[in-house]
Formats: C-alpha cells, structure tokens, sequence
C-alpha cells in the first residue's frame, strides 16, 4: 500500500484512540426525576437534592440510588454510571396500595415531622441545636450527611417528642468535624414522615494573602490575592498603616471563588501617607486570619 495513504490513516486511528481514550475517563451526570415530583435523591447514602435535579461529576461504576417520599415506598437501585449524561426515573408505590392495587385502610396515624438550626452557619468547636416538632409519633430518628465522616450517612441519638410534641437535639462534634455543608434529616419512627434542613460549618483551614508588589507609589495598583480554605463565604480586608490609617481602615469583603482563592485590586490615591502598611485578612466570621505588609514611597 502507498506509504502516503497509510501516514494519514494511522494518525487518524492515533487521534479517534485518544478522543476515545478522553472520554472513557470522563465522570458521569445522573439527571434524576420521579412520579411524584419531590422525591428526596440519595447516592451511595448522601442526600443530593430533591427531583428533579441533577448529579455531576459522579466516578464511573457502580452506585446505590435510592428515593424517599413521604407516603410512598422508597425506591433503591444499584446504577452503573457511565461518562456523558445519563437519565433516571422512578415511579413511587403508594404505601395506601395494596399489590393488587385495592386500596386500604390503616389505624396508623400520619405524622408529621419539622426539623431546623439553630444556627445555619456553625463555627469548628461550637453546638448547633436542632429543634423541631413530629406529632403522632413517638421517637424522631436523626441522620446528619456532609463531608468526610458522615458522607454516608450518620445516625444520631433518637429524639423522644414531648407533651407538646416538641423535640430537641444539641449536636456537640468538637474539633473533628470537617468544614462544609450539612444536611439533618429528620423522621419519624415508622419512616413515613421527614424533614430537612441545610447548614455549613466553617473553620480548620488556612487563610492567606500575599500583594503582587512590597513597594509602591501614589497611584499605583496593588493587588492582594491569597487562599480561605475555612468553608467560608467571602473574608475580609483592612488596611493598617501611618496617619488616617493607624486605625486600620476597612477595604471591604471579597468572595471567595470555588477554588477557595480570593482576589482584590486596591488603588492608591494621591493622598496616601508614604510608610509601611500592613494588610490584613479575615474570613468571615473570622476563623483565621494572615497579613502582609508594603511600602509606600515618595515619587
């Protein structure tokens, strides 16, 4: 065969073997719907919304998807995800049915079950209080998921409801708890009922700033970056130095990005005293903290 037909043909194999290569190693994107609507989506044990929603970035392989609705059966089933898009659906079984589809009547009460923080933004080493109500019940089973420790799932003490109905649980971890978010669940014993409520701890990590230049000159630009791996939100910036200054004078808050990175350009004024200034950094609310310091010179 001609040497220059087989050149292009073997690199072309090449390049289709590499594409194929590229998306063999992909993660998967399960879209998830239900009949009913509402469901709550658990994979591998760690709610992920309710449906319909959609899971990104899932490994290849094998999972555990399961379904949870009040009134209805759960519904559970080992998924292979695949790289791409793969779509799931499931059709939840009244538990008033009966398998010949006559419906039937239950002495059981229906309950009810509330669940909420008593503070949606928690620091490493503080309590968080749940508290909540679940009539017609005689114990609240609580399941915490979140990162590290309890992504699969962790069963807490259960919670007997008072007279009024009422329950409460104080949730002490100390300093083992990794930053992120939570999610409570809360049912009643027969698992017919259920609750939720979201919230983030924050703490344990590094926050850092550095400037682009430690000598500058009125009305030049610094730009101050550094990291916040606390969980937090946004940090803070303010300024220490000579005259209006001596104070520290606030620059303002900046986002924190998803790559746990934060940026921010400040500007000298024609007025700027000349010294030594010291910038200094917090998240918020200030778990950790770093400076930097810069000169400014005369022109």
């Amino acid at each position: 065969m001609n040497r220059k037909i087989v050149l292009p043909i073997l690199i072309l194999c090449v390049l289709i073997s590499g594409c194929l290569s590229e998306e063999s190693s992909g993660k998967g994107t399960l879209q998830i719907t239900s009949s009913p609507s509402g469901a709550e989506v658990y994979l591998d044990g760690q709610f992920r919304g309710s449906t319909p929603t959609s899971i990104a970035n899932v490994e290849p392989g094998n999972h555990t998807l399961q379904y949870r609705f009040s009134g209805y059966k759960s519904w559970t089933s080992v998924i292979t995800v695949t790289p791409g898009t793969t779509n799931f659906f499931a059709a939840l079984e009244s538990q008033q049915n009966t398998p010949g589809g006559q419906n039937v009547t239950t002495a059981v009460p229906s309950s009810q079950v509330t669940v909420r923080a008593g503070s949606n933004l928690m620091i490493i080493g503080e309590k968080n209080v749940f508290s909540g109500t679940c009539t017609d019940c005689s114990r609240v089973l609580l399941t915490l998921y979140g990162p590290g420790y309890y992504a699969q799932g962790i069963s807490l003490e259960p919670q007997k409801p008072n007279p009024a109905s009422a329950w409460s649980y104080t949730w002490t971890p100390g300093y083992s708890v990794q930053s992120g978010k939570y999610t409570l669940v809360a049912e009643d014993g027969r698992k017919t009922a259920s609750d939720r409520v979201e919230f983030s701890v924050i703490g344990g990590g590094e926050v850092s700033i550095s400037s682009n230049t430690y000598s500058a000159v009125r009305g030049d630009s610094l730009v101050l970056s550094g990291r916040c791996t606390s969980g937090a939100q946004s940090v803070r910036l303010v300024l220490f130095g000579p005259e209006r200054f001596s104070g520290g004078v606030e620059l303002g808050s900046v986002s924190v990005t998803a790559e746990k990175t934060w940026s921010f350009r400040y500007t000298l004024d024609s007025a700027m005293p000349t010294g030594l200034y010291t910038a200094y950094v917090y998240d918020i609310p200030q778990t950790g903290s770093s400076t930097t310091q810069f000169t400014v010179r005369p022109l």
